[in-house]
């Protein structure tokens, strides 16, 4: 779920701070990048500096499928408006 909702959020803000692109949507390098980044860094990074954090591959499958998820369901053009 860590992607869908970090993506999401980051859409949302995106979207609020350029007020005339409310349509705005990610593109699949973005979200590509997005998944590499919280690969890195929660399975690579952090379990390297502490012993607090555990790395496991699994996660890195949960990552692409929340992509997947983010991708079809959260990162559309939003609601069409009804004239």
């Amino acid at each position: 779920m860590a992607i869908p909702v970090v993506l999401g959020i980051t859409l949302q803000a995106f979207r609020w701070m350029n007020g005339e692109n409310t349509q705005m949507v990610f593109s699949k390098k973005q979200v590509i990048i997005g998944v590499v980044y919280f690969g890195f860094l929660f399975e690579g990074l952090l379990p390297f500096w502490s012993s607090t954090y555990v790395r496991d591959p699994f996660d890195l499958l949960c990552y692409a499928v929340g992509a997947v998820y983010f991708w079809v369901f959260i990162n559309n053009k939003g609601i069409k408006k009804i004239n």
